[in-house]
């Protein structure tokens, strides 16, 4: 079994070599590190990135320390005790509007000292969907899934569909991913050092799989039109983090660092009132792809 130590100076390297991925897909952009400490013990580093082709983008690493507050530990089913967390989060917005906003989490969680569970995600939030970037993206989720259980993609896609939904607007954030949580051995069959295993694995898969996506939508046209489609749906990136996202909430009443636990915030973002896009035009058909259990695999 690996110590909590050893999974935090790993999630530490796949930081490092994502950063090192990400600037050279931009093409402009440099990351800004920015250290901090946890007030209970333990801290992180955040880095941020506003390029050429990403807008802003948010690559953290953290590993800290605490007394669970008595929310959060009856939410679990646990009694109040000590924890450590570690893990990478990512989240970039993209300059061009047909470019999708993406987000990752990689995550090791310590309870006590005996508790223990790994979990994580990629999920894809397209301003507009194109099928073949969808069918993509969830073959290489697919195949990284396959390599450790013949059940993660499918459980994990379920999860990810039912979790980054916008209930008050009963629509999904984007077309999902892959979305797994309090995974142990009980829970899996699998031990401590293969779910670490699958964990970085979900990591590495992320900046390639990305740069990929950036490829395809670099020569596609775009005007003032689809920027502001892009605004609209950057308001709905914001309505789901702030409003239902488990790790924002628990990043904030834990005494978490604010600047970096908000990162994953656009730079702008509009609202307008009761907007109705024309029907049959592209903005209307990218709506009819947010909902859930869409088989992007057989499009």
């Amino acid at each position: 079994m690996f110590t909590k130590e050893q999974i935090a100076e790993r999630f530490r390297l796949l930081q490092d070599d994502i950063c090192r991925q990400l600037v050279a897909a931009d093409g402009g952009g440099v990351f800004q590190e920015d250290l901090w400490q946890h007030h209970e013990g333990g801290g992180g580093r955040s880095r941020v990135i506003a390029g050429k082709t990403i807008e802003k983008g948010g690559v953290n690493f953290s590993a800290v320390t605490g007394m669970l507050p008595e929310v959060i530990a009856s939410n679990m089913g646990i009694p109040r005790t000590t924890f450590f967390a570690t893990g990478v989060s990512i989240v970039l917005h993209p300059h061009s509007p047909m470019a999708p906003i993406i987000h990752m989490n990689v995550r090791y969680f310590e309870a006590g000292g005996n508790r223990w569970w790994f979990g994580g995600g990629i999920d894809l939030t397209p301003h507009y969907v194109v099928p073949e970037d969808a069918h993509y993206f969830h073959s290489q989720l697919k195949t990284v899934c396959d390599g450790f259980h013949p059940e993660f993609y499918a459980t994990f896609k379920k999860q990810a569909d039912d979790y980054f939904f916008i209930k008050h607007r009963d629509e999904t954030r984007g077309i999902g991913g892959i979305f797994f949580d309090y995974q142990d051995e009980l829970k899996t069959g699998l031990p401590h050092e293969r779910l670490f295993e699958f964990a970085v694995a979900v990591g590495e898969t992320f900046a390639p799989t990305y740069v990929e996506l950036l490829r395809r939508a670099k020569d596609r046209p775009w005007g003032k039109r689809e920027k502001n489609w892009q605004m609209l749906r950057r308001g709905r990136y914001v309505e789901f983090n702030l409003v239902w996202d488990r790790g924002t909430k628990f990043g904030l009443e834990t005494g978490g660092r604010t600047e970096s636990i908000l990162m994953s915030m656009p730079p702008v973002a509009h609202w307008a009132y009761n907007y109705q896009p024309e029907p049959g035009s592209p903005e209307a058909v990218t709506l009819q792809w947010l909902r859930k259990g869409i088989d992007f695999l057989a499009i």
